[in-house]
């Protein structure tokens, strides 16, 4: 499937999955408290239902199940290939240009999930690069470049995760706004002697940053383990292809 589908699809099941918990269990539980709270349980504003139940809240907690799933998904992407670090593919290949177009050959017939591995693409290009230019430097030319080409790629596949952890925490200000603005519009109540509608409103004003300032610190944890992953595969690629090909191309006896 492709992935901007399970992207998509991961949103929606996002979407109706918060939305059901928030209909069934937090709202309702907020109700409850808010009651307790007007009988004058005051420990009752402190209920993870009140926190949680204002539409903000329910937008942030969407955001971060789709981020948690991209930077999930990623992360699998990474690990279900790394057993191929483990594995010389040069390992019974005589470095001569027969041999090479024979690896060349057998890497082609690969299963795609392995083939188009970072690892494996770095290598066919650059024994293809060798074959053409007889050149070690030209090879290695072409794995710093393909390597190089890897980070950005990672760097531009990162940008929807980066954009969702800039949307939380604005998300959470909006709530705080609004709350905000319908305390002020209670100030006359407020003033009259009732101040419960302003501290109810206030009460979204600072809800909504808490939870979106909490679910922030949350994905960014998660986006740099991403990252940290993404910075050892790209080393790890280099230092396969120093080690497993290029040394070996270099070495006495090679072509």
């Amino acid at each position: 499937m492709n992935q901007t589908i399970r992207g998509a699809l991961a949103l929606i099941a996002s979407i109706v999955s918060v939305h059901t918990i928030y209909e069934v269990l937090i709202r309702p539980g907020a109700a409850i408290a808010q009651q307790a709270v007007d009988a004058g349980n005051t420990e009752a504003l402190r209920s993870t239902f009140i926190i949680l139940k204002d539409f903000e809240q329910e937008a942030c907690l969407i955001l971060m199940l789709w981020a948690t799933y991209l930077v999930v998904e990623k992360i699998l992407e990474i690990t279900k290939t790394n057993f191929l670090f483990d594995v010389d593919f040069c390992k019974d290949t005589e470095m001569t240009t027969a041999g090479i177009t024979d690896l060349v050959g057998e890497l082609e017939k690969l299963k795609p999930s392995v083939k188009l591995s970072p690892l494996v693409r770095v290598l066919r290009a650059s024994l293809r690069r060798f074959l053409v230019s007889n050149d070690v430097h030209s090879a290695s030319e072409v794995v710093e470049s393909e390597v190089a080409a890897l980070v950005a790629k990672n760097e531009a596949g990162n940008s929807m995760i980066r954009y969702l952890i800039w949307a939380v925490p604005s998300i959470g200000f909006i709530g705080t706004v609004r709350g905000i603005g319908e305390a002020l519009a209670k100030a006359d109540e407020a003033l009259a002697g009732n101040i419960s509608g302003m501290t109810s409103s206030l009460g979204v004003a600072f809800n909504s940053t808490l939870v979106a300032l909490f679910i922030s610190i949350f994905l960014m944890f998660l986006l740099h383990q991403l990252q940290r992953l993404q910075d050892d595969l790209a080393v790890s690629v280099n230092a396969y292809l120093q080690e497993k090909v290029l040394d070996r191309l270099s070495a006495p006896g090679a072509i």
